[in-house]
């Protein structure tokens, strides 16, 4: 998992982020959680940008993330300005891979990747991939 599935950053997006006081931890560096946090942000912001949330909750279509992983590269400190990055490295027929970075000052931080897949609101079981994110990749991509 260290490498891009593709070439290609599907749905990418950047998002520069500031680093609060309240992201801090006790050793002076931005804590983990602040991390997830900001990598959800970024996959919200995915859905926002290319395929708004609302479509698929009002057709009973929840998104849910089944797997993370985060690796600490180099810490991030308060008067740190990180950018991220984030996009959709992989989608099968049910579900999809995020990938993200953060980076200072051009240097990585911080990588991410998150597996995720929608389910019914109904049946509480996954779902083939919804169609507005096929025929959005296919718009995009080809």
């Amino acid at each position: 998992m260290t490498a891009s599935t593709t070439d290609v950053r599907k749905f990418e997006i950047v998002h520069d982020i500031k680093v609060k006081t309240y992201d801090i931890d006790f050793a002076g560096h931005v804590s983990n959680i602040t991390y997830l946090r900001w990598f959800e942000d970024m996959r919200l912001k995915i859905f926002d940008q290319f395929f708004p949330l609302e479509l698929f909750m009002n057709d009973g279509l929840l998104p849910i993330i089944t797997e993370s992983r985060v690796v600490y590269k180099k810490s991030v400190g308060l008067f740190d300005l990180p950018r991220g990055h984030m996009w959709i490295a992989g989608r099968g027929p049910a579900s999809f891979q995020f990938e993200g970075e953060l980076l200072v000052d051009g240097e990585i931080t911080t990588r991410s990747w998150f597996t995720g897949l929608f389910i019914g609101k109904e049946t509480m079981k996954p779902v083939r991939m919804p169609k507005l994110i096929i025929e959005k990749e296919k718009e995009l991509y080809g």
